[in-house]
């Protein structure tokens, strides 16, 4: 890597991958099963990891049952859900150089994996996931992780994001952050697109352009 090169770390659900309806029914299959309000405990989930969320919709329940109940939900989600990748979402992957972008996600890497051939786009080299971090979103330890393994300093780092939690993590971590997918801009973040299509020619220009300053201002 020289110093002149720049960095792209997406989020995966909600950015690059639509799958907030499979969220959704993942949330209200397992609510169902503890005999909570799916919609209630889903709006709690998009707040928190899973452990916490268990502490708040089911503190009577053994939390790693609950896990358990939910990871089995998940992979067969991803077995059998429908899934599609957000318009641009393969230009703008297969655009950017090898070695440029990771993806920083709180889902495991087997899950995204799995989520990306259903949908053709191309996995990374650098995956960093739930399971490799002991703080998730909005700690800045994920994209700091990233950065680190990419061997990127976080100024040359553009972090793409749709929720509050993950703009939270790559402000934190000095990083430059746009929002897209969202018809509203998320608080924060230094450009916000409403969709990814929108960014793509964007996202480009950054990886192309000069290392060290942050790029945009917040539109």
């Amino acid at each position: 890597m020289t110093s002149t090169s720049k960095f792209v770390l997406f989020d995966v659900d909600g950015t690059l991958v639509d799958a907030v309806s499979n969220q959704r029914r993942v949330w209200r299959t397992w609510a169902e099963r503890y005999g909570v309000d799916g919609d209630e405990v889903y709006q709690v989930a998009l707040r928190t990891r899973p452990m916490e969320t268990f502490a708040l919709v089911a503190a009577d329940r053994d939390p790693h049952e609950c896990l358990a109940a939910l990871h089995a939900l998940e992979d067969e989600d991803v077995r059998s859900g429908v899934y599609s990748a957000f318009d641009g979402a393969s230009e703008l992957l297969h655009g950017l150089p090898s070695g440029s972008w990771a993806l920083v996600t709180s889902n495991y890497e087997h899950r995204v994996r799995g989520r990306f051939q259903r949908t053709g786009l191309p996995v990374p080299g650098l995956v960093v996931d739930a399971a490799a971090v002991e703080e998730g979103k909005p700690s800045p330890v994920p994209y700091l992780k990233a950065a680190a393994l990419l061997g990127a300093a976080p100024g040359d780092c553009l972090v793409i994001e749709d929720a509050p939690s993950g703009v939270q993590s790559g402000l934190r971590a000095g990083m430059t952050v746009w929002g897209v997918n969202a018809a509203v801009a998320v608080d924060g973040v230094h450009r916000h697109f409403a969709s990814l299509r929108e960014a793509v020619p964007h996202i480009l220009a950054f990886v192309s352009g000069p290392s060290g300053s942050r790029a945009g201002a917040a539109a």
